[in-house]
């Protein structure tokens, strides 16, 4: 198979699909790779690089995508990206378009199809390849808030640690899932004071064994999040069901009566965000706000480290990769079922459930599409 790996276009997205490792792994198996010219520079990669793994390198983005059978890129298609695919094309990437109706109808038209890195499951009902992104954006979350506290950034002034003498700041994160776990686990290591929401009390079981009583839990009720949002003075927003938007856990009213500088960060923005305040920014112009209430909204956090955010998603999506350039996305889909719940668009159909019901679209169900191939 010839896969293309374009270079990311999104503002300030420094992340590319494969690295030369990746390459290097797929030619030995007697696949060729065209690379756009530059594509691995934000993360230390040279064109040489790519050619020495075995790569093909273009200048031309519009020949990539013209040739490219399977495209592997990071960050979703921008417009002028949407309309390079083709039918018969499969896209992998991450795509969101729950919360994207311009790229879903975009995606549509195409008749490429396209698998989304966000819906990939796990035998034990995780999400492999969005695990190590929230992981990292988990964490920058942390500093991210911390930041935004500052009194330049417009924040209350206020130290997340503390120091002797001073209360630590305190730190409300809504979510309980791999994104909440690593800003929780970030925000006590500076030592702030932490309380996480959500709505599984196993999962709170298990958080509070995990960080030895240092975390304080709180069971996900309405009156619960109001009370506690009121009191912080960061929040983070790690809301995520997969595939489909995210609820609104904090109302425009409860932005209204936030004390001035309270920092919010949603870590959600992506998938339409869990504030209904939110919109998304970018890494070039991060913060705006509401009533004198700080929010950081970057739908591309991880692209901000850029090489450390490459690496942990190679890891993880290159058997992936392997798989579908070897035995094509439909027979890669009926050996694995987990893979299959990636695809999200086949041929202007919508497959993915959360999708549909997002902009009221007809699904068409999974043995379907692969009945219909297989036979």
């Amino acid at each position: 198979m010839l896969i293309g790996v374009p270079k990311e276009i999104k503002v300030h997205e420094y992340r590319v699909g494969l690295t030369p490792m990746g390459v290097h792994e797929l030619v030995s198996q007697g696949h060729q790779v065209l690379v756009e010219s530059f594509a691995g520079m934000g993360v230390g990669y040279l064109d040489e690089d790519y050619t020495n793994a075995g790569a093909s390198v273009t200048g031309s983005a519009e020949e990539l995508y013209l040739n490219a059978e399977m495209i592997i890129k990071v960050k979703e298609p921008q417009p002028r990206e949407c309309k390079l695919l083709s039918e018969g094309q499969t896209l992998f990437a991450y795509l969101h378009l729950a919360a994207d109706r311009q790229q879903t109808d975009a995606l549509i038209k195409s008749g490429c199809t396209a698998i989304a890195f966000e819906t990939v499951t796990s035998p034990g009902g995780g999400l492999p390849l969005l695990a190590p992104m929230s992981e990292v954006a988990g964490r920058m979350s942390i500093q991210a808030g911390a930041h935004c506290l500052e009194k330049a950034q417009s924040g209350k002034g206020v130290l997340l640690g503390g120091v002797p003498g001073v209360p630590p700041a305190k730190v409300l994160v809504i979510g309980g899932g791999v994104v909440g776990e690593n800003a929780a686990r970030m925000a006590l290591g500076l030592g702030a004071q932490v309380t996480i929401v959500d709505r599984s009390v196993p999962r709170l079981q298990q958080l509070d064994a995990q960080f030895g009583g240092r975390l304080q839990t709180l069971y996900s009720t309405q009156n619960n999040i109001e009370a506690a949002v009121l009191s912080a003075d960061l929040i983070v927003g790690a809301v995520l069901i997969p595939g489909a938007a995210a609820p609104k856990l904090v109302t425009r009213d409860m932005v209204e009566r936030m004390k001035p500088g309270t920092v919010m960060v949603d870590v959600a923005i992506d998938q339409g965000g869990c504030f209904e305040t939110s919109r998304p920014t970018t890494h070039q112009n991060p913060i705006y706000e509401v009533n004198h209430v700080v929010h950081y909204c970057v739908a591309n956090m991880p692209g901000a480290v850029a090489r450390t955010s490459t690496l942990a998603l190679q890891n993880v999506t290159l058997p992936y990769a392997q798989a579908l350039a070897s035995k094509g996305w439909m027979n890669a889909m009926w050996d694995d079922p987990h893979l299959a719940n990636g695809l999200n668009i086949q041929r202007g159909q919508v497959a993915c459930p959360g999708v549909a019901d997002a902009f009221g679209m007809p699904l068409i169900p999974m043995e379907k599409i692969l009945s219909n191939h297989k036979a």
